[in-house]
């Protein structure tokens, strides 16, 4: 299984990204898909995970993010609306599946305040 990451970029305050996340190889709907983010000097976070029966998200990004799957294309994305420059980090997606959990390159989102 492998992931790819998609749409980083720097937006201004109050602007909006979308990341996508390809994923290639043995994938199931029942997989957890997800995005985590790691801002300068502070631990990684979960940022938003879809399962196959509800998606659950951070407190810091409820109401401004939405993450959604098409399964069909094996692709997670997350819509990020409202960004603030605390936002600000590189952004992984994740796959579990069959129990191991994997990794995309991660993309670099900027915002400026």
């Amino acid at each position: 299984v492998q992931l790819q990451a998609f749409g980083g970029g720097l937006v201004q305050a109050g602007g909006s990204l979308r990341l996508s996340c390809v994923a290639s190889g043995s994938i199931f709907s029942f997989d957890a898909m997800g995005w985590w983010r790691r801002a300068p000097g502070k631990e990684r976070e979960l940022v938003a995970v879809a399962t196959s029966s509800d998606n659950s998200y951070a407190a810091s990004v409820k109401g401004r993010f939405t993450i959604s799957r098409d399964n069909a294309k094996n692709t997670v994305y997350l819509q990020m609306n409202s960004l603030k420059p605390e936002d600000t980090a590189v952004y992984y997606c994740q796959l579990d599946n069959w129990g191991l959990r994997y990794w995309g390159q991660g993309t670099q989102v900027t915002v400026s305040s």
